[in-house]
């Protein structure tokens, strides 16, 4: 089911019910499997989460999310392209809330560090000397840019 925000993956229910028959006594196994489901074919996907939509002739729909495999909806190529359609024209304005809602945040988060600066002496802190991943950032350092801008024009 497709939402404003969110794009809700409905497994196949025959392989689900299965394994839920197969576990149905068992029911920390049971949650288990299905935190273990989540995490590599996640069944809630946030629209803004999504980085690329594509279909196949077959009308395969394949979602490309960070840090989880790719989502693949089987559908009928009617379907798959109605659904690409609707999916391009939501998720960049889900995007564009999502950075908002960020600059929000960060415009908070920025305040109360300076609040917290005058209020006592500054700490020093450490850099993780690991590099984030690929596309982890992307939406912070996109933030950070646009704050960063706002300030600059702010102050001159």
């Amino acid at each position: 089911m497709l939402y404003e925000s969110l794009l809700k993956v409905e497994p196949n229910k025959s392989i689900v019910h299965k394994l839920e028959e197969a576990l149905e006594n068992k029911p920390l196994l049971k949650d288990t499997l299905n935190e273990i489901l989540h995490i590599f074919a996640p069944f809630h996907v946030r629209l803004s989460q999504i980085t690329k939509v594509s279909a196949d002739k077959k009308g395969n729909v394949t979602l490309a999310i960070p840090q989880h495999r790719s989502v693949t909806i089987p559908l009928s190529p009617e379907e798959s392209k109605k659904l690409v359609d609707r999916l391009n024209q939501l998720i960049p304005k889900e995007k564009e809330k999502e950075l908002e809602r960020y600059i929000a945040k960060r415009q908070l988060e920025k305040e109360a560090e300076a609040e917290e600066r005058n209020e006592r002496v500054p700490l020093v802190s450490g850099i993780s000397p690991l590099p984030a991943p690929e596309g982890v950032y992307e939406i912070e350092k996109e933030a950070e840019k646009h704050i960063e801008k706002e300030e600059r024009e702010h102050d001159h």
